[in-house]
Parts: structure tokens; sequence; C-alpha cells
């Protein structure tokens, strides 16, 4: 019992800051470590299949997420809460859900089968300024001078990362221009969550955490699994059953999913808004670094040139977002709304 004690005033004297930290560093190594399984089951195939696939990863993953959000916010389902949710706010949540939940998450994967994990990275840092642009103009939402300037970095960042790309496999090939497949898809991804962001600031915010985030991945991994039957035909998850799959998936779901998740929600419980944001502004480093270390994967000189203007972009927005939530008091008072604004500047999280 002493050694108990002992080992809870050690977790308590955490700083909730931490929890935040480690959970960006899973975070950020998702795309690397993803990445790196399918090869492992490209050298492992199963009737001509590779077991360890994209769309096995994300299936399965995101049903270990589910679990993990209901034990953390299961008692946030009762009738009392429900009961406040009109069926307009159900339908908007949905789209929130299809778009964030299933064809963002999903694009992004199919991304990473086509191209290097820094550009899915890079590119995907598209959904800041473009959700921040999206708000001005439809929402008619007031920013303030320092975000409207690290949007247009990132934003600029972005464009060179993909139009100084050298020549390989690409889609659209003019001269000084090569746009490969894996970019439109990581682009198309970041802008299915811009658009959900933006759609759910207004109907989504007064949803309880728990009930959006639940209802968010099972409807999203519900969408995913009946498009990519429809895409790939209905042998696609044939081996999401495979014991070579699980042993590798137990491993991805007790870190990427679990340990993250776990961290992530828990430093959010005593943190501020802008203390959230920052720390997930360095997702995209924490990625690019992983890649290095997993995969050997060294940034290329356009990435160096787009990569830097980003970086600039994130920090110069984060003054911004800083001088906006200075006087937040905790994120207990943050909404569903603001938790997914948070997590568009993170980028992928591995579900």
């Amino acid at each position: 019992m002493t050694s108990l004690r002992r080992w809870h005033r050690f977790i308590d004297r955490i700083p909730n800051q931490a929890y935040l930290w480690l959970a960006i560093i899973i975070f950020g190594a998702s795309g690397a470590v993803t990445r790196k399984l399918t090869e492992i089951g490209s050298q492992n195939l199963i009737n001509g299949r590779n077991p360890i696939s994209l769309c096995n990863v994300l299936f399965v993953g995101n049903i270990c997420a589910l679990l993990v959000l209901i034990i953390i916010y299961g008692r946030q389902w009762n009738k009392t809460a429900l009961k406040q949710i009109s069926v307009k706010n159900w339908l908007v949540l949905s789209l929130v859900s299809i778009l964030s939940g299933a064809l963002t998450p999903g694009l992004i994967f199919q991304a990473l089968a086509l191209t290097n994990v820094n550009n899915v990275i890079l590119v995907g840092r598209l959904e800041p300024p473009l959700a921040l642009a999206l708000s001005i103009w439809l929402l008619k939402e007031r920013v303030n001078f320092w975000e409207i300037i690290g949007a247009i970095a990132a934003f600029v960042g972005v464009t060179l990362t993909v139009l100084l790309q050298p020549p390989g496999n690409p889609m659209m090939n003019m001269p000084g221009f090569h746009l490969g497949a894996g970019e439109i898809l990581a682009a198309v991804g970041a802008v299915a969550a811009a658009v959900a962001t933006v759609i759910g600031k207004k109907s989504v915010s007064h949803v309880p955490l728990g009930i959006f985030t639940i209802y968010r991945t099972a409807l999203g991994t519900v969408v995913f699994f009946f498009l990519a039957l429809r895409l790939y035909g209905q042998h696609h998850f044939v081996e999401v059953f495979s014991p070579f799959l699980w042993r590798w998936m137990l491993l991805y779901s007790a870190v990427i999913v679990v340990l993250g998740q776990t961290l992530w929600f828990k430093g959010l419980k005593a943190s501020t808004v802008s203390v959230a944001s920052l720390v997930g502004s360095f997702t995209p480093i924490a990625g690019i670094l992983a890649a290095y270390f997993i995969l050997d994967e060294a940034p290329t000189l356009p990435q160096y040139i787009g990569g830097s203007l980003i970086v600039i972009g994130i920090f110069i927005s984060q003054l911004g977002v800083m001088r906006q939530t200075c006087r937040a008091a905790t994120v207990e008072q943050i909404n569903s709304n603001q938790v997914q604004e948070v997590e568009s500047e993170m980028g992928f999280k591995g579900i």
C-alpha cells in the first residue's frame, strides 16, 4: 500500500503539460509507424495479400480507439445529455463525423501508400490556414493579425513543398510542376478536415466532448468500413482477423491509440486552450523526426524549404492563439468545437 501511495503521489506531481507532450510524440510517430507496419506486412503476405494493409490498420485502430473513448467518456452518454441534442445537431454531427472520422483518415492512409511520410505531414498543414480562411469567409469570424500572417506563411510553405517536388510518378506533370497522387490525396484530406471543423463550429460546440468523440469515431469507422468494401470489394478485410495482423496491431493500439489517447485527454483535462494548441502544433516536427529515425526518411530540399515556412507560420499563429485565449481558465471549459480546432493543428494522429 505504501509503494502504491508513493506511485500515485508521483503521478500527481507530473505536470499536465507533460502528458500533452508525450501524446504529441506518440501521435507524431504514428505516420512513420504505420508505414513501417505496412512494410512488415508486405514481407509476410497471406494468400498474396498484405495482412497489415493501411485499411486494416485504420479499421482495427479505430475500434481500439473507440473502446478507449468509451472507457474515458462513456458516462457522458446519459439520457439527460442526449435529450439536449436536437435532430439538426445530430445531422450536423453526422456530417462532421463522416468528413473527419472516415474521409480524412482514409485519404491520409491512402496518401501514405503513395508518397513519403514527410510529404503527407507537410501537405496536411493545409488544413489550419484553410479552416481559418473558411471561418472568416463563411462564419464572419474575427481573427487577429498574427493568425492571418501565420496562416499565409503556412499556406506558402505547403505550396512550395508540393511545387518543388522532383519528378517521380506524378499525376500532373507540367514544366516545373510535379504533383503526385499522394500529395493530392493528402491535400483533399486536409480540405475535408477543414470543412468539418468549420461546419461544426456553431452546431456542435455545446455537444459534450465525450458524446462528440465517441460518436465521431464510431460513425467514422462504420462509414469507412462500408466505403472500403464498396471501393475495393468484399474481400478487402478478409485478413482483418489474421493472428499476424493482431500481433502487430496490439502493439500499435497499445502505444499509438490507447497510450496516446489516454495521455492526450489526461493532459487536456487541466490545460488551457492556448497550451493545448501550442503543444499540438509541434506534431508535424515530431512526425518528421520520427520518419527520419524509424524509416531513414531524411527531408528533401523542397521539404526543408516548405517545412521551414510552415514551422514559422505555426509559431506566428500561436502568438495569435495565445492572445485570444490568455484569459481562458481551464480546459474543462473547452467544448467539442475547440478540441476539434486544436486537433486540426496536430494533423494525422494515427486514427
